[in-house]
């Protein structure tokens, strides 16, 4: 009976080495799992593709921009769909959707949103504080508030930004060489964001020694009216401002500016495919490669905040001479050779 008790005793005993054998494995076991989640969370990193979030004031075929900026980015390296991938959202030029969208992309964990116009940038600037923000093309960042300054942003937001008071200046003066005797001009603009855009212009007047008429548009369906008032003042030129909603009723602003025989200056060349006289702006292909390498900087660890706004470095000026005929007007020798091109 006693023997019995004791190889009992010496069993537990030896039971022991089983029991450190299993915490052993156990012990290894926790560390190779961590060990395993370590590398895959490392190899997630390195796998990341980034997400850039377009945010289009305009519709999907109004404008160049989501394209050009994607042209850009592939020279740059960034393949579609392996090195990067895009989320695009369009207003169609409605600025009261810009908001939304902008929303809608933040929730979609986008690493940078890249957009154009005041009213773009705004509504981007609203959504987030977090996510950086690429202008494509604004007037004077700093009056608005986009920015702290040029040279040190600061915030979330930077990309390219344009003086709008010389910008202005310059289109009201091409219209007085193209008609020397001009004295009173109309400028129609989208009624949206700060009033920056008119002080510039009452600024450019007077230093022009031109009467200007400012009217501002809200919709689509008031551009007739707008006309109609254009023609009972009696202007002799028009000067239309970039906007959405003028980049979307580009043909329509053009063809009204024709019919109603008002020789008319625009920012992009798009207005005078449908009759516009003269365009003159910062060249946007070159705009949005601007736009493009700060996107490129900012994948790869820049903060917005430390990237100095850029101010574009080529501006296109091409002159219609259709137009001009149907207008009965001559356009002066100095205007065609400073053109970067002329419609025919």
């Amino acid at each position: 009976m006693w023997r019995r008790r004791e190889r009992i005793s010496n069993a537990t005993r030896h039971g022991t080495v089983p029991w450190r054998a299993v915490q052993l494995f156990w012990a290894a076991f926790i560390l190779l799992a961590l060990d395993v989640a370590v590398r895959s969370a490392l190899a997630q990193q390195a796998t990341h593709v980034p997400r850039v979030g377009v945010l289009s004031p305009y519709a999907v075929t109004g404008s160049s921009f989501q394209d050009d900026v994607k042209r850009a980015l592939a020279d740059l390296g960034y393949v579609d769909g392996a090195t990067v991938t895009y989320e695009t959202k369009f207003a169609d030029g409605r600025t009261d959707r810009l908001p939304m969208l902008a929303n809608d992309l933040v929730q979609l964990k986008v690493d940078v949103i890249v957009t154009t116009t005041a009213p773009a940038v705004r509504a981007a600037m609203e959504a987030t504080t977090a996510v950086p923000i690429v202008m494509g093309g604004v007037d004077d960042a700093v009056e608005q508030g986009f920015v702290a300054s040029l040279a040190m942003p600061g915030g979330n937001v930077t990309g390219a930004s344009w003086l709008n008071v010389q910008l202005t200046a310059k289109r009201l003066d091409l219209l007085k060489q193209a008609l020397p005797g001009l004295s009173r001009v109309a400028v129609l603009r989208e009624a949206i964001g700060a009033g920056v855009t008119a002080h510039a212009v009452m600024l450019a007047a007077q230093t022009l020694n031109l009467q200007v008429f400012i009217l501002e548009v809200r919709a689509s369906n008031e551009l007739d009216d707008a006309f109609s008032e254009m023609t009972q003042v009696g202007v002799g030129a028009l000067s239309v401002l970039e906007s959405p909603l003028m980049a979307t009723e580009s043909n329509r602003v053009a063809s009204l500016a024709l019919q109603h025989r008002i020789p008319a200056i625009f920012p992009e060349r798009r207005f005078l495919e449908a009759g516009g006289l003269i365009s003159y702006g910062p060249s946007l292909p070159s705009t949005y490669r601007q736009a493009a390498n700060y996107i490129g900087r900012i994948l790869k660890g820049a903060k917005p905040g430390d990237l100095p706004v850029e101010q574009p470095t080529q501006f296109t000026l091409v002159a219609n001479q259709r137009a001009a005929k149907l207008l009965g007007l001559s356009l002066p020798e100095a205007i065609l050779l400073r053109a970067d091109d002329i419609i025919e």
